[in-house]
């Protein structure tokens, strides 16, 4: 049977600058993929196109390619990359113009997501209100405030510009899972409407998408991985029908095992019965994991349904100004003098903000009151303030640094002079794909245009999107710690012990995936692992609701923790702004679990 090779060389915009060189020169593929544009990467290649227009590129993307563009071009690997931001031509001609004619390198790039000029044209203003998609706020408010606005695209546009024949493609906002989508459907000529076999690309493009997070990083059971210094990112190899099996180069480091690939099938989802792209909506239920042998899984069974009639769309506004700063407290009574500290600096500042948080990093910042309650013998004691009015901000950032030599000792600045940053601020809305036509143009190695054409982002085989009933639980309100005392028959256990994790974010929303260890487990933990006990681990971020979704084929739960995340990305004030650390505060929380319970670990080791 026909398969293809896709490996992925990175997962946001600051990854290994070296992974693109070793996945080329680490074995054959037929194509590598490279996803950069978070949406809060959006809003930072806004700010910096502001202040030069020749910018609004993932520049990292250009240095990497250049070093590798002639081994590409003599093995044939073909790649796809969103590294084009907000100005994906730009980032063709300076690759092009830092290669200088040397190697015969044929580009395509796709331009199009950007629909700023769209936002003032009136006929469409009147059928479509751009309402923010999470929190329900009209456009209205921030409409004057809007500097970028980007449709995520799907696979029309990257089909077409695979069939110039070129060797890269640049695109701006195509989704993360799009990018390798793709070559399946032109590879092997899947029709745009066969819902399960554009539902397996999307499952293995979500696999990849974040880089070596597929293969080993970020695993809880991280002890298991070797070779840290030398990282296999992931690879998919994918076959006719549709089924893939999820690998790495030999002898590089990382893991790939059923339990790494749970980890990230579950990073940054929500409903699994609707995993929502625009070019098909997947059912996570359906996933069929196998380890076929050591350091593979293959990955099959997936069933989908008709794409939406909808494009999502990612927007930055001006929203403010943030300003961050710290010290050192160290030495005896560390926390005392932190608390101290913290005190008298806000007496001093005498200003009201919209928004200042104080953290304690050593003893409770990212995970506050789940933080296990030990004497730390030194304190980051981190300072962040948010506002509309800038001179609020310059006035924290003057202030900070006369702690050092008028508070109690052992105290040292760690930054220089905090300075005001302007906030763009991310709204997620929704967009008919009829508004959105998207550019196809391909450029010789001398940046001569080869040709150029128009394609529509409707396939014609869209449907009204409708909603798959699905076991959930919702919180109510906050609950009482569960008290874990010692019974007989029982142990006091930490749930990592039972479970793997894994946590991420969309704006102001994290998820949790929590994996069962066992399939007796996946039992006891439907019955324990209860919305509300989360609601109440998390009273301290969670302001929302949280919901639950149950995962029989995973034997995995997935909540969703509503207005989590102080406003999200580039507004939070939190030192995770991204709920990445959620997963390890609730693994490392103590639970009463029966002895038959941990009796099916040693049944079920990976």
């Amino acid at each position: 049977m026909k398969s293809i090779k896709i490996g992925n060389a990175g997962g946001f915009w600051g990854d290994d600058l070296n992974a693109l060189r070793r996945q080329i020169e680490g074995g054959d593929l037929d194509y590598i993929s490279s996803d950069y544009l978070a949406e809060i990467t959006m809003s930072i290649l806004r700010k910096q196109q502001l202040k030069n227009p020749a910018l609004g590129y993932v520049t990292d993307f250009v240095d990497q390619l250049v070093d590798v563009a002639e081994i590409m071009v003599n093995k044939k690997v073909r790649m796809i990359a969103n590294a084009g931001g907000i100005n994906p031509m730009a980032c063709a001609n300076e690759i092009l113009r830092r290669l200088n004619g040397r190697i015969p390198l044929k580009i395509a790039v796709i331009e199009g997501d950007n629909i700023m000029e769209l936002l003032s044209d009136k006929e469409m203003a009147s059928e479509i209100d751009f309402t923010n998609m999470e929190n329900g706020a009209f456009f209205t408010e921030i409409e004057d405030e809007v500097q970028s606005a980007n449709a995520y695209l799907g696979i029309p546009p990257l089909l077409s510009a695979l069939e110039t024949g070129a060797d890269l493609i640049i695109a701006g906002r195509v989704t993360d899972t799009s990018i390798t989508m793709a070559p399946m459907v032109h590879e092997f000529g899947w029709q745009l409407n066969d819902w399960n076999k554009l539902s397996s690309g999307l499952i293995a493009g979500h696999i990849i998408e974040c880089g070596a997070q597929g293969s080993g990083g970020n695993f809880t059971d991280w002890h298991l991985v070797n070779k840290w210094d030398h990282f296999g990112y992931p690879i998919v190899e994918v076959y006719e029908d549709a089924h893939f099996e999820v690998t790495k180069h030999n002898q590089t480091g990382g893991l790939i095992s059923i339990n790494s690939i749970k980890e990230q099938l579950l990073y940054e989802m929500g409903n699994p019965a609707e995993y929502i792209s625009p070019d098909v909506v997947a059912d996570f239920r359906t996933i069929r994991l196998n380890e076929t042998k050591n350091g593979t899984v293959s990955v099959s069974g997936i069933k989908g349904r008709p794409s939406t009639k909808l494009l999502k769309v990612s927007m930055a506004y001006q929203d403010g100004y943030k300003a961050v700063g710290s010290i050192i407290i160290s030495g005896g009574k560390a926390l005392e003098k932190a608390r101290a500290f913290d005190t008298l600096f806000r007496k001093r500042l005498n200003t009201n903000f919209v928004k200042m948080n104080t953290e304690f990093v050593g003893y409770n910042a990212t995970h506050k009151s789940l933080s296990a309650k030990v004497e730390p013998n030194e304190i980051l004691l981190r300072f962040s303030v948010y506002d509309t009015d800038k001179d609020k901000i310059t006035h924290f950032g003057k202030s900070l640094a006369p702690l050092i030599l008028s508070g109690p000792p052992g105290v040292a600045v760690t930054s220089g002079r905090p300075r005001a940053q302007s906030v763009m601020t991310y709204w997620p809305a929704l967009i008919p794909k009829i508004y959105v036509k998207t550019t196809v143009t391909a450029l010789d190695n001398l940046g001569n245009i080869l040709s150029t054409h128009t394609v529509s982002s409707v396939t014609g085989y869209e449907e009204d999107a409708q909603k798959v009933a699905v076991k959930t639980q919702t919180s109510s309100a906050p609950s009482v710690k569960e008290q874990t005392p010692d019974k007989p028959g029982t142990q006091v256990v930490k749930w990592e012990q039972i479970c793997l994790a894994r946590s991420g974010d969309k704006g102001d929303m994290a998820n949790i995936g929590v994996i069962a260890r066992s399939s007796i487990i996946y039992g006891f933990i439907k019955e324990k692992l209860t919305v509300n006990l989360v609601k109440s681990m998390f009273a301290d971020h969670c302001k929302g609701k949280v919901l639950r979704y149950e995962l029989e084929n995973l034997e995995s739960l997935n909540f969703l923790l509503e207005e989590s995340l102080d406003g999200g990305g580039t507004k939070s004030l939190m030192i995770d702004a991204q709920g990445k650390t959620f997963a390890q505060a609730l693994l490392n929380q103590l639970v009463e679990v029966p002895n038959a319970v941990l009796d099916s670990l040693n049944t079920n080791k990976q």
